[in-house]
């Protein structure tokens, strides 16, 4: 018995950094490293996030257009289900990224109209993307985050019109100062 529990373990031992790498292999990262450097650098202005997010989404929206009128095959259904996945978990963060922005009062409204119009087009190519069984659940999950993105993302708009033009003093700033 005792060597049956050892040699259960010894197993586990060596199957645990296989699996682990495995899980690594198949993570999958929404944007390139140059993209991600991008990202970095526009750190400290809230405006050139969402724009640089709004273009990195436009270019995955673009290769799903590329990837429609393609035959369909199993390689095309698993592109189509990895940028559909790319593009849930890239508007989701944009959307912590804008609830993080707002709780500051940073006046992000000369992204927030592009990115209003462009969540338009992205729900526009993704509904009219075709249902399949290989993407299908990644489609809906797509659909659903842009549609709370593009919510959230008029709703801001209008909350950050009225607020500056009562507050015309904050207007531009990254996040609200303390009034001393």
């Amino acid at each position: 018995m005792r060597t049956l529990i050892v040699r259960s373990i010894a197993l586990a031992i060596l199957l645990c950094p296989q699996s682990v790498l495995q899980a690594q292999k198949q993570a999958r990262q929404p944007l390139t490293e140059p993209q991600i450097e991008k990202i970095r650098e526009a750190g400290i202005d809230p405006n050139e996030r969402v724009k640089l997010y709004t273009k990195f989404l436009d270019e995955h929206v673009e290769a799903i257009k590329g990837l429609t009128g393609r035959i369909h095959s199993g390689s095309r259904s698993k592109r189509l289900d990895d940028e559909l996945q790319d593009i849930t978990a890239l508007v989701d963060e944009l959307g912590s990224n804008l609830d993080q922005y707002g709780e500051r009062k940073a006046d992000l409204r000369a992204a927030l109209k592009p990115l209003s119009e462009a969540t338009g087009h992205w729900l526009e190519v993704l509904r009219a993307l075709p249902s399949e069984p290989g993407f299908d659940l990644s489609r809906k999950e797509a659909i659903d985050s842009g549609k709370d993105l593009a919510d959230q993302s008029t709703q801001m708009l209008k909350e950050q019109t009225d607020y500056f033009n009562l507050h015309k003093d904050e207007r531009g700033q990254d996040r609200a100062e303390p009034k001393g």
